[in-house]
C-alpha cells in the first residue's frame, strides 16, 4: 500500500459484516500499482447507523464508497442523484462524492453478468431463475434483461419489504425489453422445482449461506437440482457454499461470487479516480482457486 499522505482520499466499504471482506486488500493493490494517492477502508455499518456514517464521511470529504448489505436499498434515501441503472433498481452499491454531491451507481450486475463469462458461460436468449428481492439480486436481474436474458424467474418473500419494488422492477422490464420477468413467492416449491427445470442458471442473490452460517442452502432439496444447470452464489466467504457443494454433487458446473466481487469493484474503481483497475494482476494475486 502506498504511504498515507496529507492528500490521501478515501474510499471505503460500508456494511454489516465487512470484517471478511477482501475489497480492502485489491483496492488498495490496484492504488498501489497505478500509484494513486487513495486508500480503502472498511466500516461495520448497520442499516440503523448508515445514516450517521454518510453524514460523518461526507464531512470529512471522502471520494466514495462501496455498499454491501444489509444497506444497499437504504442508501438511496441519503443521496442527491442516482445513476439511470440506480434509479431503476432501487438500490445502490456504489457512492462517487462529486463536490459535496453524492451520486449513486450500482455496478453489481455488471460484476456478475462478467463473471459469469469468466466461468465460460453464455446466457443470452435463455431462461434464469433468481432467489432474493435485495439489491445484489435485483442488479442481477436488471443487467441480465438488459443483456438479452429471455426469461427471469425470481423468487422473493411476499413478506419481504422489496416486494413491491421487486414487482415494480419486473413489471418496468415487461413493458420496455423483450426479456420476461416472473416474480414468485419464495415457499411455493412447485414453481421453484417448475422453473428450475426449465432455466440454464440459478443464482442465489441472497446472504443464505454465508460465513458464518454456512450450514444453510437457499435451495432445501438437492433432487431439484439437474445436471445441466448452472448454479451460482453471490456469497465467496465461504468459498465454496453448502448450496454449491450440493449442486456440484449432483453434476451441476457452478461458481461463486469471488468474480462478480472483482468485476463490480473495477467499475467502482473507474468511477472514483478515471482509471481502470488492472483486473488481471489483481486476479492473479487474490483470486486464484
Amino acid at each position: 500500500m502506498n504511504p498515507i499522505t496529507g492528500h490521501t482520499q478515501l474510499t471505503a466499504l460500508l456494511g454489516s459484516p465487512v470484517s471478511h471482506s477482501i475489497s480492502p486488500l485489491m483496492h488498495n493493490e490496484a492504488f498501489r500499482m497505478l500509484s494513486l494517492d487513495y486508500v480503502y477502508l472498511c466500516f461495520d455499518v448497520t442499516e440503523n447507523t448508515l445514516t450517521q456514517a454518510v453524514n460523518g464521511l461526507k464531512a470529512c470529504g471522502i471520494r466514495g464508497f462501496n455498499l454491501t448489505m444489509p444497506c444497499k436499498n437504504k442508501i438511496v434515501d441519503l443521496l442527491d442523484e442516482l445513476s439511470p441503472s440506480a434509479r431503476l433498481i432501487g438500490a445502490v452499491n456504489t457512492v462517487v462524492n462529486e463536490n459535496g454531491r453524492l451520486v449513486g451507481y450500482n455496478t453489481d450486475g455488471i460484476g456478475f453478468m462478467r463473471s459469469v463469462e469468466n466461468a465460460g458461460h453464455h446466457i443470452t436468449g435463455k431462461t434464469i431463475t433468481l432467489m432474493g428481492a435485495g439489491g445484489a439480486a435485483t442488479a442481477i436481474c436488471a443487467q441480465a434483461a438488459l443483456d438479452g436474458v429471455k426469461t427471469i424467474h425470481i423468487f422473493a418473500r411476499k413478506t419481504s419489504r422489496f416486494w413491491t419494488r421487486t414487482q415494480q422492477l419486473a413489471d418496468t422490464i415487461n413493458k420496455t425489453l423483450s426479456c420476461r420477468v416472473l416474480l414468485h413467492e419464495h415457499a411455493d416449491q412447485n414453481a421453484l422445482k417448475h422453473a428450475l427445470d426449465d432455466s440454464s442458471l440459478f443464482i442465489n442473490g441472497t446472504s443464505v449461506g454465508m460465513a458464518p452460517h454456512t450450514d444453510v442452502s437457499i435451495i432445501p432439496d438437492p433432487s431439484f437440482f439437474h445436471p445441466g444447470l448452472i448454479v451460482s452464489d453471490v456469497i465467496y466467504n465461504p468459498k465454496e457454499t453448502r448450496l454449491l457443494k450440493e449442486a456440484a454433487s449432483v453434476g451441476c458446473s457452478v461458481f461463486n461470487g469471488m468474480y462478480m466481487l472483482l468485476y463490480q469493484g473495477a467499475e467502482a474503481f473507474r468511477l472514483w479516480t478515471g482509471k481502470e483497475m488492472p483486473t488481471e494482476q489483481i486476479k492473479a494475486k487474490y483470486f486464484a482457486e
